[in-house]
């Protein structure tokens, strides 16, 4: 109840003021000067610094690499005779970018895997203390690995010390506990109805974020080298610390003091899909998982992928195409925000998730396809309603749960996010060097046929809320 109203008053103000006035005031102990449900600005800093570093890092070690292998190409990956028919099948090139694609998995496995329990960890604390703290670990995480990655570079270290800059991040919650915060956050302060626009344009901040880091990586990269763009990702991070300790109100209400290390944490994300409750809600919980994972997998598989694919023959982009490319990719975000708010009018949320799915499925058949550069942005623009998806599934889980426990659930969402990552990264990149010798799009086929399955169940789900004959399915998300 909000302080100063009495019920009855509430009952005689009309709808609106009747909704603003019962909505709780801010938490007690809470300083009053901090910017309330803004979290956006330390996704997009987050982001920016992600967007940066992850493509400046393959073409470094393509670049390290090369140079050790004994392969001679041009800048940031056009190798020399890469164009020709010859360059297509030199086994130098092939052994650079197996190599790459090998030391991206090692670095990323140890990340994720430190990463998979730490967020499990820190999103359900959360729950209790806010989510300011679960903005600002992972934050400062990010800065430790861009200084470690600085110090590579400086230093011409081993490329193996990139693995302890990404255990370090993954200790402290890696980048998804920024994502899981972000919509916990989301879901604080947003109310059903509003909810899957509200997710969808966090995410269209995503692709914002990357989008300005695909273009101001790529050129500045071409122009100054690798070092440079990575003290701006060591300032992005540090920047998204700052803003969320000193700008950012808490969306938790009722903080209370809490333990971070026990196992009270892991607990009560086991008990959103083990304990006794509605069981049409909860195999809709666990059938709506099962989406999230294959969807996003094949969005981390094929996103990764994106720059080792255009270095290669016969594309052999350079860093500065890279960046216009990535850009467009991240362009999908936007487009994909667009296109949901239009199709809301006419269509239910879960058929135009089914809609980004087709979108998604018909891009990565036309990548897995593309030689030439035309064909390749033809890809990238048939992807321009795939980020429709995520929203739409990550506000159905939402609401699968009670409002009081998000912080569980975005935990757990980030745990399956983590995954993904992992199974996406060992997947995508054994499958990549293995499929070389006959299709080097192979793994953007595999990840169109792989769509088909979440888009079938979504579909099959709508259908049976939709039907008397499913009684068990009542509580529709």
């Amino acid at each position: 109840m909000a302080r100063g109203w009495s019920p009855r008053s509430l009952r005689l103000l009309p709808l609106p003021l009747r909704a603003m006035a019962a909505r709780p005031g801010p938490a007690a102990g809470e300083p009053r000067g901090r910017c309330a449900a803004l979290v956006e600005p330390a996704l997009v800093l987050g982001t920016l610094a992600l967007g940066l570093q992850a493509p400046l890092c393959t073409q470094y070690l393509w670049e390290r690499l090369g140079a050790r292998l004994g392969y001679n190409g041009s800048e940031a990956g056009g190798a020399a005779g890469c164009g020709n028919a010859s360059g297509a099948g030199d086994p130098r090139r092939q052994e650079v970018e197996a190599s790459v694609s090998h030391w991206n998995l090692y670095i990323n496995l140890g990340g994720f895997f430190v990463g998979l329990f730490s967020v499990t960890l820190l999103g359900p604390w959360s729950d209790r203390v806010g989510r300011r703290p679960a903005l600002i670990l992972p934050a400062v995480g990010m800065a430790l690995q861009a200084a470690v990655y600085l110090l590579v570079m400086y230093l011409r270290l081993h490329v193996g010390y990139f693995l302890l800059g990404r255990i370090l991040c993954g200790l402290l919650g890696d980048y998804n506990l920024i994502l899981a915060s972000s919509f916990a956050y989301v879901a604080d302060v947003s109310d059903l109805q509003t909810r899957t626009f509200r997710v969808a344009v966090l995410e269209a901040c995503l692709g914002v974020a990357g989008m300005l880091a695909s273009i101001i990586g790529g050129q500045w990269r071409r122009a100054q080298g690798y070092i440079d763009p990575f003290w701006l990702v060591f300032a992005a991070s540090l920047a998204a610390a700052l803003y969320a300790a000193l700008c950012l109100q808490d969306s938790v209400r009722e903080k209370q003091p809490a333990r971070l290390f026990t196992l009270r944490h892991y607990a009560a994300v086991y008990r959103l899909y083990a304990a006794p409750g509605h069981q049409g809600s909860r195999q809709k919980l666990a059938l709506y998982s099962l989406v999230f994972f294959l969807v996003v997998t094949v969005h981390f598989g094929a996103r990764e992928l994106f720059v080792l694919y255009e270095l290669s023959s016969p594309l052999c982009w350079s860093s500065a195409l890279i960046g216009y490319g990535s850009a467009v990719a991240y362009l999908t975000y936007l487009s994909s925000l667009a296109g949901l708010r239009v199709l809301q009018l006419c269509l239910k949320d879960a058929w135009v998730a089914v809609l980004g799915l087709l979108s998604n499925i018909s891009g990565l058949l036309v990548i897995s396809l593309a030689s030439t550069t035309p064909l390749m942005f033809t890809g990238y623009g048939a992807l321009f309603l795939s980020m429709a998806a995520t929203p739409v599934i990550r506000a159905k889980l939402s609401k699968l749960v009670d409002e009081k426990d998000q912080g569980a659930l975005f935990a757990s969402v980030a745990c399956l996010e983590g995954l993904c990552s992992l199974v996406a990264t060992g997947v995508f990149n054994s499958l990549y060097p293995a499929s070389l010798p006959f299709m080097r799009g192979f793994p953007f086929l595999f990840g169109a046929v792989v769509l088909l399955v979440p888009a079938a169940v979504i579909g099959w789900l709508e259908i049976a809320d939709s039907s008397p004959d499913y009684g068990h399915f009542t509580n529709a998300a």
